[in-house]
């Protein structure tokens, strides 16, 4: 697949292809647009649906249509179809039980040039305190695509939080991504476990970390729960680990960590490195890197972080 596709575009690429083969998907969009959906709009317009700007609609309109038996996408800006769909989300999906794939775009500050309102920073907490719904946090549009067809064969829902900026690939195609977690780079002592967008940047700081003679491994998480198991075997014998993540630090991927080695009594120190609640909502534009600097996630950031907790 090429680097030049956003996510966005890769998993609607696929969506396109199965939904050719298989007339019960349906694609809800709430006031959504892009090349990759107008081809499904124009093609297969009997199982394409816009409501509008409505995502609760979006949501219960999804829920109806898989009790008739269809497998449904519902698909907005990240914050809207998650955060504004709560209850929804909560009583149709969670309590019912209803498979649902919520694809939302611009986890993070995605859209970085729009504001409080459109940053995604607390969702992973919201959604993972769900009981029946999987969080699939891309990382890469290889992974995106994968995930569009692995969600057709979900028995309960989940959400898809993609990135809006166009970020390389780290993933060869066909890679089996059913694990939920990939050890991207090897070492025994340190590791550095991220997700999302922040596996590229734990990758990048991995790598200048090596040229000045400090060894740190690189572990991805793109599904939660997260697999523990698997998670559990590569951290054996590591003595210290660090979380990134575009998030604010209560509820998220630092967290999950934490409480995995809690109930399994590993003690193991952790730094938890993201978004700060004490830094509160960031008014500041300026570009992806800008805003990520307020709350001292920034690379340069991050990366004397770390060293200092290695030191």
């Amino acid at each position: 697949m090429e680097n030049n596709i956003s996510q966005r575009d890769a998993f609607w690429n696929k969506v396109y292809e199965l939904a050719k083969a298989d007339r019960d998907i349906v694609i809800i969009t709430a006031d959504m647009g892009a090349p990759a959906l107008d081809r499904i709009r124009k093609d297969l317009a009997s199982q394409f649906v816009n409501v509008g700007i409505a995502e609760q609609n979006a949501i219960t309109l999804a829920a109806g249509l898989s009790l008739t038996g269809k497998r449904v996408f519902a698909y907005a800006i990240a914050p809207f179809i998650t955060l504004r769909c709560l209850e929804q989300i909560r009583v149709e999906n969670a309590i019912m039980k209803i498979p649902v794939t919520i694809v939302g775009v611009g986890a993070g500050f995605g859209y970085e040039d729009s504001g409080p309102t459109h940053h995604l920073i607390e969702d992973i907490a919201i959604i993972r305190a769900m009981p029946d719904i999987t969080i699939h946090s891309i990382t890469d549009s290889v992974m995106a695509s994968a995930f569009a067809e692995l969600s057709c064969t979900m028995q309960t829902a989940n959400y898809i939080r993609l990135d809006r900026q166009v970020m390389p690939n780290i993933y060869r195609e066909n890679t089996d991504f059913t694990a939920g977690i990939s050890v991207l780079k090897e070492n025994k002592n340190t590791y550095i476990i991220s997700t999302g967008c922040m596996t590229h940047m734990a990758i990048d700081i991995a790598y200048r970390l090596e040229k000045q003679k400090m060894q740190v491994g690189v572990i991805d998480v793109y599904t939660l729960p997260i697999n523990d198991r698997l998670l559990l075997e590569a951290l054996k014998g590591v003595r210290k680990i660090i979380t990134l993540e575009e998030h604010f630090l209560p509820g998220g991927l630092g967290s999950a960590l934490c409480e995995i080695l809690n109930d399994n009594n590993l003690f193991i120190p952790v730094k938890r490195l993201g978004l700060s609640t004490s830094r509160g909502y960031c008014y500041k534009y300026g570009g992806r890197e800008a805003i990520r600097n307020y709350y001292g996630a920034d690379k340069d950031s991050v990366e004397a972080k770390i060293k200092e907790f290695l030191a």
